[in-house]
């Protein structure tokens, strides 16, 4: 928590690097179904209505917020991935909500040439998300195998820089050497590991696994952290707690790789909107001034190309 010779919390703009927005009219988000839905996330009942334009916009009232990211919501697999780029562009967006996204394309899939050709049409698209949230316990898994060490998927990553796009990580500790591999393997692919990285195993052997992993994908340059719905790893909703997640965070990645994001509606459960950011901003305030407007605004920013 900051003290009194410290440089007090930045109040600046922010970019909100890691939100979903979702129609659930549509019937196109079958993991938040009653049934057959998923599971790793327990009670998902708080999620089962639409999060649209304006009820981000309520919730990011008076926070500063002056940009986001919309990411990828999981969209029905059985769709083309473009249809919900295509949807996000016919919202009203404004507030600079949606001023980019990371979208979504099946990187193993022999139609990901042309998926990702569709998607670059897009000027708002910066990046394209993986779910490899493979875990040794059924009941935690997202992922059913580690498709991601295909020939078929790596064929379909070396496409990405040729868009300008990023890849961002939906994944877990398990995955934290092979993620860093794949870095040393493609220098080139700047990297995004979402949600500080979802130390989800909260015993001790779980939180060095998850520090190991950290400490991994840091050495690799080219990997960046979004410090996205960190309070639902601390023990207390406090900018007290926050060191638990951030000091980990910024020793293996500094400020200059790292940014914020709110994961909104998703953390929800935890925190509210202004209460998330009140906590992220605390936990940081120890920081120099330029590093706090690094963690909040710049290096989205300049990764996003806003």
């Amino acid at each position: 928590m900051a003290q009194p010779d410290m440089p007090p919390p930045d109040t600046g703009p922010v970019i909100d690097a890691h939100h979903h927005l979702w129609d659930l009219s549509m019937g196109r988000h079958p993991w938040l179904a009653p049934v057959g839905g998923l599971t790793a996330l327990g009670d998902l009942s708080y999620l089962r209505h639409d999060y649209l334009v304006d009820d981000f916009a309520r919730d990011a009232e008076g926070t500063g917020v002056v940009g986001t990211v919309h990411i990828e919501a999981l969209w029905d697999p059985a769709r083309d991935p473009e249809e919900e780029t295509l949807w996000l562009e016919s919202l009203p967006l404004r507030d600079g909500i949606a001023t980019r996204c990371i979208a979504a394309c099946p990187l193993q899939d022999p139609r990901a040439e042309a998926i990702l050709a569709a998607q670059a049409r897009h000027a708002r698209v910066a990046g394209i998300r993986q779910t490899i949230r493979w875990h040794p316990d059924p009941a935690q898994r997202w992922s059913a195998d580690k498709f991601w060490e295909s020939d078929a998927w790596q064929r379909g990553l070396s496409l990405l820089p040729r868009h300008g796009f990023h890849l961002e990580l939906l994944m877990n500790p398990w995955a934290a050497q092979d993620v860093a591999r794949l870095a040393a393997d493609h220098p080139g692919l700047a990297i995004v590991i979402n949600h500080c990285g979802s130390p989800m195993d909260r015993d001790a052997e779980g939180i060095q696994r998850w520090r190991d992993g950290l400490a991994a994908m840091g050495r690799q340059p080219n990997i960046h952290l979004k410090l996205s719905n960190f309070p639902r790893y601390l023990s207390s909703q406090s900018p007290a707690a926050a060191a638990e997640v951030l000091a980990p965070a910024l020793d293996a990645f500094g400020p200059a790789r790292c940014f914020w994001g709110s994961d909104y509606p998703v953390a929800r459960r935890d925190t509210t909107y202004a209460a998330a950011l009140d906590i992220f901003r605390g936990g940081i305030a120890s920081l120099p001034a330029a590093d706090q407007r690094a963690l909040l605004h710049d290096n989205a920013a300049r990764l996003h190309r806003f």
